[in-house]
């Protein structure tokens, strides 16, 4: 499971010129899932991502997680974390998850997410989506469960 995180002091997400999510100060989590990936990696990257020390303290040093500051969440489901543009020009997907599994990881990450007390906000899974967001720092990072296992 891939996620890419940014800090932002607000995000939204647009399906068909309605938003369907929106935020205040917070993260937005774009997040991939792979053939590999089960609710341990679930587990593994909402715990990871809640608590990532990443928000500034009273002396500027990011300190803070999103616990800490009562932040929320916009997450976004994003196969094309999964592409491959190793060979030619055009990415290949083959290594994201069915749109089946990838559905069902990702509704159980949102719930992993919100059961730590966090609002939680989503996009609508296999929708054309427009991510608008103001990052943050800005702060922006990588998270691979297969890595930090």
């Amino acid at each position: 499971m891939r996620a890419v995180v940014q800090r932002v002091t607000s995000a939204s997400v647009t399906v068909e010129g309605k938003v369907v999510g929106q935020v205040g100060r917070g993260l937005v989590v774009l997040l991939g899932v792979s053939p590999d990936d089960s609710e341990e990696d679930v587990k593994y990257l909402a715990n990871k991502i809640v608590n990532l020390r990443i928000f500034p303290d009273a002396e500027g040093k990011m300190n803070l997680s999103l616990l800490d500051t009562g932040g929320e969440i916009l997450s976004i489901s994003q196969f094309t974390l999964y592409g491959d543009c190793r060979k030619g020009r055009r990415p290949n997907f083959t290594g994201a998850a069915s749109p089946e599994m990838g559905q069902d990881l990702y509704e159980k990450f949102n719930k992993a997410l919100a059961a730590y007390g966090v609002k939680v906000e989503t996009g609508e899974f296999g929708a054309m989506m427009d991510v608008a967001l103001v990052n943050n720092g800005p702060v922006t990072l990588l998270l691979d469960s297969k890595k930090n296992f």
